[in-house]
């Protein structure tokens, strides 16, 4: 005799695996400054005030400082990022579009699709110094994981 499984059941259990494969890693970096990845910046993140959600367009604040806290003029910074578990990016295309005051430059056209992880990653130049730096954000429906 074959047993047949509920069309239903099977798909209780591959939406439960699904979502448990797709769960944040729990030792996940959430912080929003830290120095650059060879230490030539000290590279901070800032969320709108009112906190993104979900499918909002919204724009961020970069700030980027020597590592003797001043802060770093004209800097060209290249954005990229998206759901490493899922393998897809941001549904727009963010980038920084200019410099707001010394050191502190405005990253536009941002949007989180879904809820989830997301990772922010910045490749930093200003004269002949380079680094990258990358920040880890969590998007749950009341906003950004803190």
């Amino acid at each position: 005799m074959i047993t047949r499984t509920p069309l239903a059941a099977v798909a209780a259990l591959a939406s439960t695996l699904l979502l448990a494969a797709c769960a944040a890693p729990g030792n996940l970096d959430l912080s929003l400054q830290h120095p650059s990845t060879q230490g030539k910046f000290v590279v901070r993140m800032e969320p709108p005030a009112s906190g993104p959600a979900v499918n909002q367009l919204h724009a961020w604040q970069v700030k980027v400082n020597a590592p003797d806290g001043a802060p770093v003029s004209r800097a060209a910074i290249a954005f990229d990022g998206g759901m490493p578990q899922h393998g897809h990016g941001f549904p727009t295309k963010p980038r920084v579009t200019h410099e707001l005051s010394p050191g502190v430059y405005a990253l536009e056209g941002m949007k989180f699709s879904m809820t989830g992880w997301w990772d922010m990653r910045l490749a930093i130049r200003a004269g002949d110094t380079a680094d990258t730096a990358a920040f880890n954000v969590v998007m749950t429906d009341n906003g950004i994981k803190r």
